[in-house]
This record gives C-alpha cells, structure tokens and sequence, in this order.
C-alpha cells in the first residue's frame, strides 16, 4: 500500500496540510502514524474522503479585510464603509463570513494586525476566500506573493471593486515619500532624507487640492 507525506496528500487534494491536520481532529481522516510519529496517508483514504463530499463543507467560509492608510481616513468613516460593503458582497454571493479584520495602517507595513491574522487563519486551513476590495488593500508591493501564499493555504483572493477610490493617488504618493525617505535618508543622512521628505509633502500636498478641486468641479456640473 502506497502511503503519502502529508505535504504530497495536500497536493493531491488542493490543500494547505494544516487542512489535514485539522479534519484529522475533527475525524475526518485518519493517517497511519510511523513509529517516528510521522503522519502517512493512503490513497484509499484520501479518495474516501473526496468520495465523501466533506470537502466541499465550508466551501462558503470567507473572511473579510479592509484597510485605510490613516486614522484621519478611518475617523472619516472610510473604512466602515469599506467593510460595510464587502459585508453587502459576501451577503448577495451567499457567503458565510468567518471573520473580519480591518487596518489602519500603510499598504507597505508589513507588521499589520490584521494582515497577520487573515494570513494564520489561512494556514489553519479556515476558510475558503477572502474578499477584500481592490488589491493594494491587502499590499502596496508585494501583493502578488501574499495571494500566492494564500493560494497555497488553499484560499482565493476576491477583490469586489474595479476601480480604484478617488483618494487612491495621494495615498499613492504617500508610501512613495516613505520608500523615498527611508532609501534618501540612508545615502544622505538625515539632512538630504528631510529635504526630500518636505519635497514630497509639498507634491501630497498639490495632490490633495487638485482633488478638492476636482470633486467641486463634479458638485458644480450636478447643479
């Protein structure tokens, strides 16, 4: 009897093996155990459980997320809007919502609250899809590697919205002015990472009146 490493039966079931470990503690499946302690899964045993139609329980589970760069967004009520929205999407596709986490934070931290705890549910192996509302809400770089990560937990990413919010580009130069003064600061000093920084605050600061400038253009002509 051809016996498989729990990382090879994941594989061929299109899970994360922390799945495995889990439905073994809910019954679901038994492994043989080596004297080593190893886990070890046979093939009639993985085709019992796909035959079972157990796995398609939860199928419906996701997880909501969203962020704002900034308590001055969230005080707006931006973020509360944000996830009332996803709630509306999960509700109209008929999902189960497991959990939802929010951030108030930069698209380039990588230490979020939130994140960190959408990322340990996926490893546990706890729901199925995560609905967030553009990409650059879970990432600002890097996005692509996190979906891989969570594709291989055996999660699908959802983002619900097209386009972009009308903010999204002074939130933009904002983590650009941090990368430029983190990388200005190392090859000039304090000194030249200032100038730099005040340069860019002037640029966000244009960005910003340009979209005020913008959104009473838009007033004027519904009028």
């Amino acid at each position: 009897m051809k016996l498989l490493t729990i990382s090879k039966a994941a594989k061929k079931l299109g899970v994360h093996p922390n799945s495995l470990r889990n439905w073994e503690k809910q019954g679901l499946i038994k492994p043989v155990r080596l004297p080593s302690g190893q886990r070890r899964y046979s093939m009639d045993e993985l085709n019992r459980l796909l035959q079972s139609g157990q796995l398609d329980a939860g199928q419906k589970d996701v997880v909501l997320y969203a962020r704002v760069s900034t308590k001055k967004q969230a005080d707006a009520g931006n973020l509360d809007r944000q996830i009332e929205r996803l709630r509306q999407y999960a509700r109209e596709n008929g999902f189960t919502v497991k959990a939802e986490f929010t951030d108030v934070a930069s698209g380039l931290n990588q230490k979020r609250r939130g994140l960190a705890n959408v990322l340990k549910l996926a490893e546990r192996g706890e729901y199925k899809k995560l609905i967030i509302e553009y990409p650059d809400r879970l990432a600002r770089f890097g996005y692509s590697y996190i979906e891989r990560h969570l594709h291989y937990c055996g999660v699908e990413v959802i983002a619900t919205a097209e386009k972009e919010p009308e903010d999204a580009q002074s939130e933009l130069v904002r983590d650009l002015l941090a990368i430029i003064t983190s990388f200005s600061a190392r090859l000039y000093g304090a000194r030249g990472g200032k100038k730099v920084r005040q340069g860019f605050r002037e640029l966000i600061a244009g960005v910003s009146q340009d979209e005020e400038r913008e959104k009473g253009q838009k007033e004027v002509k519904r009028y």
